[in-house]
């Protein structure tokens, strides 16, 4: 625990050829099955994303700002922000991981945003004429409480998730922490290194004539201005249709979040497939051995299987001798250019071939909140004090689940069909021979246990003698009556003082919390979800009419499941009340926290939208997109709210001249920081590597997010801002305080 796997295998790695050099030449040590390797791959695919991550914002900022000081300053701004977040996830005990670089690459998008307000401000004043350290001084005394907003308000999101309970939210804290410390730590960096770098490296633009591109690119920024703000009069001019939009969008939202699947984790292909192999209750030791060497034959000449280690008997995860388990180890995904999930198509079509022996499979999974190894991959158990109550019952329910379209691959671990040979023994015959059952029990044992009478010593080694009788004789209960018994006059057949009947019995007695339990293990169809496996059952078990006695509950992830699902809305809420509470204490005001919390329903619209459309579920991963969404979207109206508060209280301007003249102003950054925070989540929405099935719903529900939101809250956020505007000044006219005056400088409403 706390170790490292990478090192570990490495070290591993280090000491096998000193092992071999141990064994004889005849004997080869090689690797057979390396989880790393998934790992590995992983890890290089997310540093990759982060690189583009990070490439493609800068990008960005140079074809808003065209110039390359201006440039440099946010590029510089983004490793700094990584490299002391690394510092923190170092003493913090952190690693690299899934989580952590998704969690930076995501936070690429974030970092630049408080670079790019502060540094497009005070561009903005170089551009009207001041020099570069009076536009450092005033543009960032002007945006420094814009961007402690914006920092504080997007760490206050995050905070459910840092409280997220259960399993998931010990998962999810790491990716929560490290998010929020470099958020912070690239505040930081924008409040004091950004303004000095603007005061030093950008250039008064007076004498300086400008170049081609930046020239066309200057007259195609103000053409879609000049557009944006045509439209934005135009909206203005009908506020009430804009309000029954924005009224519109949330109830959109809310149905859209009913009618999209639910899921929980999205099933990764890691390259592993672990198969459980069942054969008939009353198999032998020795057959299931040879029938689960001929399905290791068979899956071997699947073309995309590298190797497999099989394991057969009781142990710590076998629990009885009739199953058994597998690691299919599959070949590089650029080598088998196919999906685990066809792959187990395939082999489940050769294994078929195989008669007397049943294979289950499923991918193994990078995360994963399993406590059991079953069959397939979501359980259901079935608990009942009276065990003979829940044997007639379990079969019924397993039949009625087998049917349904939903579920796939429906089995149960209840065995009460083993074969058992009874041994009765004639107690008066067996007295008057000098035979007592101790002796019979012993010479039962000898025969077909494993006792140990010897041990042989040699120079290098030693070796355990083992008492048994020849596998041959301990095929069959036949081989009871070869049996003899030392008794006081000499051996005798032990059928003569016994008789043998054969019955049947359980193999295995499940228990959990102390109480008989049968677990009925399933996989989902293809294009089928969670959610709507979790409500089939229910429908079943409602239809079946359980008796009150007998519990079902959902296990591993198929509760967690349930559990998250309960807690999503409750974890929106949550995040939303928080954001609304900060930003109250920010503004000191009730109204401008609802005016900012309004843009949200559009990023929801899009980011479900988007998850529909590429036939994604709605997964704990597409959760934590759409609260990083709330902090991403909201950024759009504060940068707004800010100017036009600013405008009324120290210009004296009306609400809709401020909230006009903000989102003229304020458009080339909001841009800007869309766009940062696009690009940034771009890589992780179009990544193809290993593991990306878990990164891919993150980057999806954030782009489409922001494309909807982006188009909606630069017309919706100034509509409402008026709104409660009108609603506050009422207010304070039923107080006895009088209004401020309203001007139309747009045309009439």
């Amino acid at each position: 625990p706390g170790t490292n796997v990478i090192e570990v295998v490495d070290r591993v790695k280090r000491l096998l050829p000193q092992l071999q050099g141990t064994l004889p030449s005849s004997v080869q040590v090689s690797v057979l099955t390396d989880r790393t390797t998934s790992i590995r791959a992983t890890v290089r695919d997310v540093q990759f994303e982060l690189v583009l991550a990070v490439a493609l914002v800068i990008l960005v900022i140079f074809l808003f700002l065209r110039t390359l000081p201006a440039t440099v300053i946010p590029a510089v701004a983004v490793p700094l922000s990584l490299i002391g977040t690394f510092g923190v996830m170092y003493l913090m005990g952190f690693s690299l991981n899934n989580l952590t670089l998704m969690a930076l690459t995501i936070s690429t998008g974030f970092v630049v945003d408080d670079a790019i307000v502060m540094i497009e401000n005070i561009a903005r004043y170089i551009e009207q004429g001041e020099s570069p350290l009076q536009a450092a001084l005033k543009g960032s005394k002007q945006i420094a409480f814009t961007i402690l907003s914006l920092t504080v308000s997007l760490i206050a999101v995050l905070i459910p998730l840092l409280f997220m309970g259960d399993v998931v939210g010990r998962l999810f804290r790491e990716f929560a922490v490290t998010l929020s410390i470099t958020i912070l730590i690239s505040a930081v960096v924008s409040l004091t290194l950004t303004p000095m770098m603007c005061a030093r490296l950008l250039r008064e633009r007076r004498n300086e004539q400008p170049g081609r591109f930046s020239q066309a690119s200057q007259r195609v920024l103000d053409r879609i201005i000049a557009g944006y703000g045509r439209s934005l009069q135009w909206v203005l001019r009908r506020q009430r249709a804009t309000l029954v939009v924005t009224v519109g969008t949330l109830a959109f939202t809310m149905l859209l979040f009913l009618l999209i699947p639910k899921g929980f984790f999205p099933l990764q292909d890691t390259g592993v497939i672990l198969g459980i192999t069942e054969g008939p209750q009353a198999v032998s030791f020795g057959t299931m051995g040879e029938r689960q060497q001929a399905l290791a034959r068979v899956i071997l000449e699947e073309p995309a299987v590298e190797s497999l280690s099989s394991f057969i008997g009781v142990d710590g995860t076998n629990s009885t001798l009739n199953s058994g388990r597998m690691y299919i180890n599959l070949k590089p995904l650029g080598e088998r250019m196919a999906g685990a999930g066809e792959i187990i198509r395939r082999i489940e079509a050769r294994v078929a071939e195989v008669d007397g022996i049943t294979l289950h499979m499923q991918p193994v999974q990078d995360l994963t909140v399993e406590d059991r190894v079953s069959r397939t991959q979501f359980q259901y158990t079935l608990e009942d004090a009276d065990p003979e109550e829940l044997n007639r019952w379990a079969p019924k329910l397993l039949e009625s689940l087998q049917v349904r379209p939903e579920l796939r691959d429906v089995s149960s671990d209840q065995l009460n069909q083993g074969l058992a040979s009874l041994v009765e023994i004639d107690r008066n015959t067996a007295s008057r021979m000098g035979i007592t059952p101790q002796l019979i029990t012993d010479t039962l044992y000898d025969a077909f246990g494993q006792r140990q009478v010897s041990t042989m010593f040699t120079q290098l080694n030693q070796y355990r003698v083992i008492l048994e009788v020849m596998p041959e004789f301990q095929k069959g209960p036949e081989a009871l009556q070869q049996l003899e018994v030392r008794g006081s006059g000499g051996s005798v057949p032990l059928n003569v003082f016994t008789r043998v009947t054969e019955t049947m019995v359980p193999l295995v007695i499940s228990r959990q919390g102390q109480f008989p339990a049968v677990t009925i293990s399933f996989n989902l169809a293809p294009g089928g979800s969670l959610g709507e496996a979790v409500t089939a059952i229910r429908q079943v078990t409602q239809e079946l009419g359980l008796p009150p006695s007998i519990r079902g509950s959902f296990q591993g992830a198929a509760q967690a499941f349930q559990n998250s699902l309960e807690h999503e809305p409750l974890l929106i809420l949550a995040a939303l009340i928080t954001v609304y509470i900060v930003l109250g204490i920010l503004y000191e005001s009730y109204i401008h926290p609802l005016t900012i919390l309004s843009t949200l329903p559009s990023a929801g619209v899009g980011a479900l939208l988007a998850l529909m459309l590429f036939r994604m579920e709605f997964s704990i991963i597409a959760l934590i997109g759409i609260i990083l969404l709330i902090g991403i979207v909201k950024k759009n109206a504060i940068m707004m709210i800010d100017f036009a508060l600013e405008a009324e209280r120290n210009e004296g301007k009306s609400p809709e001249q401020a909230i006009y003249e903000a989102g003229l102003l304020r458009f080339r950054p909001i841009m800007m920081t869309t766009m940062a925070a696009l690009f940034g989540a771009l890589p992780l929405a179009m990544g193809s590597g290993v593991g990306s099935e878990l990164r891919r719903p993150l980057g999806i529900a954030i782009v489409g997010g922001l494309v909807v939101s982006q188009l909606l809250t630069l017309y919706t956020t100034p509509v409402v801002y008026l709104a409660l505007d009108r609603f506050a000044a009422r207010f304070r006219l039923d107080r006895g305080q009088v209004p401020v005056p309203e001007a139309l400088p747009v045309g009439p409403r």
